[in-house]
């Protein structure tokens, strides 16, 4: 069983930045792929960004990109989402979740196996 954990979520005003960071529980944490979700009220998750099990690979929500970067530090069991130009809609809890790599970057929930906890950013005007 692996277990993530979300940090670094906050208070933000519009167009500032925040970097989120989700810490696994695995030694094998290279060969999964990661990506971060989110969820605004009323909604339901949505992809924001995936990346591979070496970093080589990412993609990212058309809403995002730009704006936002996934990247990842295996010897440290750690993927991050920097996220700048905050919008009042990028305002969401925000999941991370892990899957064994499969030769393909995983958008839909139902992919991941593993989830985090989950993580509030709210954005202000």
């Amino acid at each position: 069983q692996v277990q993530l954990v979300e940090s670094g979520g906050g208070l933000v005003q519009a167009g500032g930045s925040l970097r989120l960071s989700c810490a696994a529980s695995t030694r094998t944490f290279r060969v999964y792929s990661m990506g971060w979700f989110r969820q605004a009220p009323g909604k339901e998750r949505e992809f924001v960004a995936a990346i591979s099990w070496s970093g080589g690979s990412t993609d990212y929500a058309d809403s995002v990109k730009g704006r936002f970067t996934i990247y990842r530090e295996n010897a440290k069991n750690t993927v991050y989402l920097q996220m700048n130009s905050l919008k009042l809609e990028d305002t969401a809890v925000y999941y991370c979740a892990g899957r064994v790599w499969v030769g393909v970057l995983p958008k839909n929930t139902p992919e991941y196996d593993y989830w985090g906890q989950g993580t509030q950013v709210t954005v202000s005007s």
